[in-house]
């Protein structure tokens, strides 16, 4: 059989829209008042790219993981929040296309492709300390249906969503890091809030705790062990879709800061402003986080289709190695552009102002903890060969 080829989309283009349009003019208001940001998900829906990266025989756009990290690139320079809502969904759409292959599963792109669903996950737990590679929480089977409840510390935009993607130990008996991926109806999902979201920065995702009581069809639980779908789709794609993102968040800080220090030179001609070295030496470290999760994404495509290359210690190593200097690096950029623009960065009533790119800056290093994933790296190379 012949399958279709994808349309040709300009996605960063379509994304640049999205972002200029729906997201940007309601950020103050997402961030301030900590509410889902509707206004962008209204438009990605209508654009269809809820399903971009589902294959085209499902009715998705056939696009690729380097697409989605534009348009999430281009979200992050306008609202962190849309942003984020949007790799996360992307997170699973990639978890789904790669290892779901049942009928049922099928059938799911496809409603997923027609209604636009947004997509969910509840991969942490409360109890095993941050570690999504371990469950305490179990699978029971009930005939051909199943049932779970699970303690999540945080489920961003679970409220919002209609599928959660659910990890949970096999069965009673299985180990703690015998895992698999369920996928679960919200419609089907008893979800009890515990706590609130009240946080310095991305505030729109929504992200508060819950305990967690599904139920569903066996055959919407992924087919391979979680730990496959972890180390080869799961863990890359979100370091990547979020390197993406704190890429396009520190873009935004460097455009301000090349703004102001124009506006500096235009008051002052012939004159070189203060600010205009310390921007050069800026624009060598945005350069250097560009090169980082462009590069890393072109591996991933590169390898994608390779079992082998994506389970090595070196793959997983580079993967994690992403995430901790991605998000260090952004705090590093924003930090320096708030040092060239000075008051006007840090007041609040300023056209120049950083002060949410700041917040939400800080929380990079902080979600899936920088030192608990340097400590996954310590162990991985005392067992390399490499």
């Amino acid at each position: 059989m012949t399958l279709e080829a994808p349309p040709m989309v300009d996605y960063r283009a379509l994304g640049r829209a999205v972002a200029r349009e729906d997201a940007a003019p309601a950020a103050v208001e997402v961030d301030r008042d900590a509410r889902f940001p509707h206004e962008a998900f209204a438009r990605l829906r209508a654009e269809g790219l809820l399903s971009a990266m589902i294959p085209v025989e499902f009715g998705g756009g056939g696009a690729s993981l380097t697409d989605m990290a534009a348009v999430t690139e281009e979200l992050g320079m306008a609202c962190a929040s849309a942003g984020m809502v949007f790799a996360m969904h992307q997170i699973q759409i990639n978890s789904l296309v790669r290892h779901g292959r049942s009928a049922a599963l099928d059938e799911l792109k496809r409603e997923i492709c027609r209604d636009q669903l947004l997509l969910a996950s509840a991969t942490t737990e409360v109890g095993i300390g941050g570690d999504v590679r371990s469950s305490s929480c179990h699978v029971q089977l009930e005939g051909d249906r199943f049932r779970v409840t699970k303690q999540a510390p945080v489920i961003s935009y679970a409220e919002h969503s209609e599928l959660i993607f659910l990890t949970a130990r096999r069965n009673s008996d299985s180990p703690p890091n015998d895992q698999v991926l369920t996928v679960i109806r919200t419609a089907e999902i008893e979800l009890e809030r515990v706590g609130e979201w009240n946080t310095l920065g991305f505030r729109g995702t929504c992200s508060p705790g819950f305990i967690v009581r599904g139920h569903g069809p066996a055959d919407l639980i992924l087919d391979d062990p979680y730990s496959d779908i972890s180390g080869r789709s799961m863990l890359p794609s979100a370091h990547i879709l979020w390197g993406h993102l704190w890429f396009g968040m520190a873009s935004q800080a460097v455009s301000q800061a090349r703004g102001f220090v124009r506006a500096a030179a235009r008051s002052k001609p012939g004159t070189v402003p203060p600010g205009a070295q310390r921007l050069a030496e800026l624009m060598v470290v945005h350069q250097q986080m560009s090169e980082l999760v462009k590069g890393a994404a072109a591996r991933y495509e590169a390898t994608y289709d390779d079992i082998d290359a994506q389970t090595s210690i070196s793959f997983a190593v580079g993967m994690n190695s992403l995430k901790v200097s991605a998000s260090t690096l952004l705090i590093d950029i924003v930090g320096k552009a708030m040092v060239i623009i000075g008051i006007m960065g840090y007041r609040e009533d300023s056209k120049y102002s950083l002060g949410r790119t700041l917040r939400d800056a800080w929380g990079a290093p902080l979600m899936v903890n920088n030192d608990r994933i340097l400590g996954n790296n310590a162990q991985l190379l005392l067992v390399s060969k490499d």
